[in-house]
């Protein structure tokens, strides 16, 4: 069984890809590990009761701590845990002394570019794509680019005076159509530069750009007849949507970089750090910082930056961050990314960020569940553009059947949880046939008026579930209240969930994972449920009415005498003749028992 103080980790840990550290009592890294899911993969240590070998044992009896990396595939873990052995080499990993283990694809810093695998990074202008877990995955995608643009093979230096002079002749690779001989000059510069360049496209993962050019090239080519031109382009654009790219760590970025992200509240802030060297991530860490003055997130990551460049000796000129920081530096390069190799880096930090975030506060909300209630009506506060904190919020639906039977339903919410004491029905009472707006606004009118008369608090939201017509209503009951303006009102339309604020014409859409729509959607379905139930109960309860009205000589004041004894219709049915006489006296319990007794 893992201790105590692991057993919190075990419990936080995802169900996604990536890469977990085991650390001593001590805080020695001792043990590197990747895992296609961790929760399961780590757990795993904890729950045997014999292990396959004794070193392992010996592991699992001296952790004393785990962290963890969150990573987009296992293809990725592979490669970050690959990297991490080497920086670090723990004591119980297999020592990876080979700095060539993974290939890469280079793209040779040339005059006509050649493409070719490599297991040595060097640093002369060439850029390198990778690296990538196994060779036949490298090898898949050469040979698609290599039937897509045949680019050359051969290591001939193609200077302008050497194709001018014909120095060298067309080879093999040029009649099996490997290759279209730019060293003869059968090939122009400027066409197999724009080949390279799609190229990259591909290695890059930019595939969409790569199935454009192709598509408008084989356009061009059945427009002046070429059909089978057009036709070899046809088939690459069919190979290029049937190849499906490999996730890599990193891909094209040969500099060494240090990638910082935030993420903050009221309270906290939790900022994210990876460093890059060499296109592999060789640390990742993420701090949490408690605010004492509302710093902005400006503030927090200048600090942060500061802080853990001198920590860890970071000497990379480059930074990337979602922010600019308040730094001045003349040899340190600050990119903020909006897409590309980059950009995903610093998506990777922001996701781990964030999910730290979320662990984090999850235990604070289990030790102080107070905390949880305020962080809640804050968020709700916030995302609803509210004035005050919504500690008592209030939500109406109306429910009717072809018009008959109609009720409204109000359920109150209280700290963002139901308050099942408190919720109302209400039996519509002015409107006649299925008019929802009418319904919506004589409840409302009821409802705050008597609220009014009793000096009851009222609530800081109050929620309709419908869009512009049923909000509409229940305006109008405020204003004739005095109430408009006093408390916050909006709709709720189920449709795409849009929120409707009153003289208002656009409508708020809230991200479909925000606590906030969690709970406004809780609230209406509550309503409903509430509404729907006392409906259900209501029209049963007139249909048992109606069959009793049916008998002659039987009235209102005689039906309610039955229910009141035998409770339902059902049991009136199977009552002798003495028991009704009993009940209704005999004439009229001769008619009843006649009617269920012919």
């Amino acid at each position: 069984m893992a201790p105590e103080n692991l057993k919190k980790t075990l419990n936080a840990l995802p169900n996604s890809p990536g890469v977990y550290k085991y650390f001593d009592s001590e805080g020695t890294l001792i043990y590197i590990g990747k895992a296609k899911n961790l929760k399961k993969r780590v757990s795993s240590y904890f729950s045997k009761q014999h292990y396959e070998n004794r070193k392992t044992a010996v592991l699992v009896s001296r952790i004393a701590d785990i962290q963890f990396t969150l990573v987009e595939t296992e293809m990725d873990a592979l490669l970050l845990e690959n990297a991490l052995i080497k920086q670090f080499q723990p004591k119980f990993n297999i020592n990876l002394k080979d700095d060539k283990t993974y290939p890469f694809i280079c793209l040779k810093h040339e005059r006509f570019p050649r493409l070719f695998p490599t297991r040595n990074v060097v640093k002369d202008g060439s850029e390198y794509f990778g690296p990538y877990a196994s060779v036949g995955m490298m090898h898949t995608i050469l040979d698609l680019i290599r039937a897509l643009y045949p680019i050359r093979n051969c290591n001939l230096v193609l200077s302008e005076s050497n194709i001018r002079s014909l120095k060298f002749k067309p080879c093999l690779e040029l009649d099996i159509g490997n290759c279209l001989a730019p060293c003869v000059a059968r090939q122009s510069e400027e066409d197999y530069v724009e080949n390279i360049r799609q190229v990259r496209n591909i290695l890059k993962g930019n595939l969409s750009e790569v199935k454009t050019h192709l598509k408008k090239a084989m356009a061009e080519a059945a427009e002046l007849l070429r059909f089978e031109e057009a036709a070899r382009y046809k088939k690459r654009i069919d190979m290029l949507e049937n190849y499906q790219s490999k996730s890599t760590i990193v891909n094209g970025i040969p500099q060494d970089l240090d990638v910082f992200s935030v993420v903050s509240d009221e309270k906290f802030a939790f900022i994210n750090y990876l460093k890059v060297s060499s296109g592999m991530i060789i640390q990742t860490q993420t701090f949490e910082l408690k605010k004492k003055m509302e710093e902005s997130d400006e503030e927090l990551l200048t600090l942060a930056i500061a802080e853990v460049r001198e920590t860890y000796k970071s000497t990379s000129r480059e930074l990337i961050v979602p922010i600019q920081p308040d730094l001045e530096d003349d040899k340190l390069t600050i990119t903020i990314p909006k897409a590309g190799e980059k950009k995903k880096l610093l998506d990777l930090s922001l996701k781990n960020a964030l999910y730290y975030k979320k662990e984090k506060l999850s235990q604070y909300e289990k030790l102080n569940p107070e905390f949880k209630t305020e962080r809640l009506l804050n968020q709700l506060k916030s995302d609803l553009r509210l004035n005050e904190l919504p500690v008592h919020m209030e939500c109406f639906d109306n429910s009717n059947f072809q018009g008959t039977n109609a009720v409204s339903a109000c359920v109150v919410f209280r700290d963002g949880k139901p308050s099942k004491k408190d919720y109302r029905i209400f039996n519509v009472k002015t409107v006649v046939g299925p008019n929802d707006f009418a319904t919506m606004e004589e409840v409302i009118f009821r409802r705050y008026k008597r609220l009014k008369e009793e000096n009851q608090p009222l609530p800081q939201l109050i929620v309709i579930d419908g869009g512009k017509g049923q909000l509409s209503s229940a305006i109008e009951s405020l204003k004739k209240l005095d109430l408009y303006g006093k408390v916050a009102v909006i709709g709720i339309a189920k449709r795409l969930e849009e929120l409707y604020y009153p003289e208002d014409e656009l409508p708020l859409y809230l991200d479909k994972k925000s606590e906030t729509l969690r709970v406004i959607q809780q609230m209406r379905d509550e309503a409903h449920r509430f509404g729907i139930t006392h409906h259900r109960k209501k029209r049963s309860r007139n249909t048992f009415v109606s069959e009793l009205e049916q008998i002659d000589g039987i009235g209102e004041q005689s039906v309610q005498l039955l229910l009141k004894s035998f409770r339902s219709v059902g049991a009136i049915k199977q009552k002798s003749l003495e028991e009704l006489s009993e009940v209704l006296g005999n004439s009229r319990a001769e008619k009843v028992y006649a009617y269920f007794n012919p």
